[in-house]
């Protein structure tokens, strides 16, 4: 699925509450931007049977009093075991989700620090690491620049 019918997706399925598929539709540029960095369009991301995404905590090997909190996204769905034995359990389900809808989500994540996207099948090595404080900060910075091309010039009169 391509980029722009994630977005659209995206901006169908909002809530019809006047503001949000606006607010999608404003921040999809980012989003766009974001999954340059990428390999793939859609991942696998683990989840437990209420389906919320797996955390998991990494910490620190020099200072281990430094943790942060992880999603991981697949390649492929042979891939979900390689870096977790949840993958194993049969309690667990991996989903395919578009990329675009793993970034949107990321924003709403608070316990979440980052995804950390597996982009080479097979592989734990070669990995891309979005952090939640990154997107937030660069979807501030769109909503600043869309807020400042509508705003009326002083001298319009």
């Amino acid at each position: 699925m391509d980029l722009q019918t994630q977005i659209q997706l995206l901006i169908n399925n909002a809530p019809r509450d006047g503001l949000t598929p606006h607010l999608v539709s404003a921040i999809s540029p980012v989003l766009i931007s974001i999954t340059k960095r990428l390999r793939h369009s859609q991942y696998y991301i683990l989840q437990n049977s209420e389906e919320n995404w797996v955390l998991t905590t990494l910490s620190n090997r020099a200072n281990p009093g430094l943790e942060r909190r992880v999603v991981y996204a697949f390649p492929t769905i042979q891939d979900v075991s390689l870096t977790s034995p949840a993958g194993l359990d049969p309690q667990m389900l991996a989903k395919i989700v578009p990329v675009t809808h793993i970034l949107f989500q990321l924003v709403a994540l608070e316990p979440v620090d980052s995804i950390v996207f597996l982009e080479t099948p097979g592989q734990t090595t070669h990995t891309c690491e979005i952090q939640r404080s990154e997107l937030l900060n660069l979807l501030q910075q769109q909503m600043k620049q869309q807020q400042k091309g509508k705003q009326i010039p002083p001298n319009i009169a």
